[in-house]
């Protein structure tokens, strides 16, 4: 069985990103008082009194870069929250925030959407990953919030598949 890995926002991003956001916006940190914001820095919810902010990221934007693909209109910009300062990153490999119904978006190596799939339940996670990296033109996923359909994580083909 092939294990699927959740990618957090990497170092590189999360720097730029606590400095101006990818709408050109400087975040403004708060106390989570609450707790229970989604971090995409470090794939878990925060802890009340955590320092965080909410921030525009564009990760179809920046993989682009990374690979030289055209996503077009495909190019979304949303908000995540992250710590407002370094964090260590992920203390597990567990696939995050799993407990709610959630979509799996399946992109080509161009970053154009080929379609997705509603997770309802965590066992069905593997299986959705399965089912799109069975096709051969799909480059990564996004899995996002149906609520809100927010970016929560990346999984690739390959090293993080």
């Amino acid at each position: 069985m092939t294990t699927y890995t959740a990618r957090p926002i990497g170092p590189t991003a999360l720097k730029e990103l606590r400095d101006t956001d990818d709408s050109g916006r400087r975040p403004v940190p708060l106390t989570d008082a609450e707790g229970g914001s989604p971090l995409r820095c470090c794939l878990r919810r925060s802890e009340p009194g955590e320092r965080i902010a909410l921030v525009s990221y564009a990760p179809l934007r920046r993989w682009a870069r990374e690979t030289g693909a055209e996503p077009g209109p495909y190019e979304e910009t949303g908000p995540v929250f992250v710590h407002a300062q370094e964090c260590a990153g992920p203390a597990t490999d567990a696939l995050p925030f799993t407990n709610a119904h959630r979509t799996v978006r399946r992109y080509s190596v161009r970053g154009h959407i080929l379609g997705g799939r509603l997770v309802e339940t965590p066992e069905e996670f593997p299986e959705a990953f399965a089912e799109a990296f069975t096709d051969p033109e799909v480059a990564l996923v996004h899995v996002r919030a149906v609520e809100f359909g927010c970016f929560l994580y990346e999984v690739r083909r390959g090293r993080g598949a």
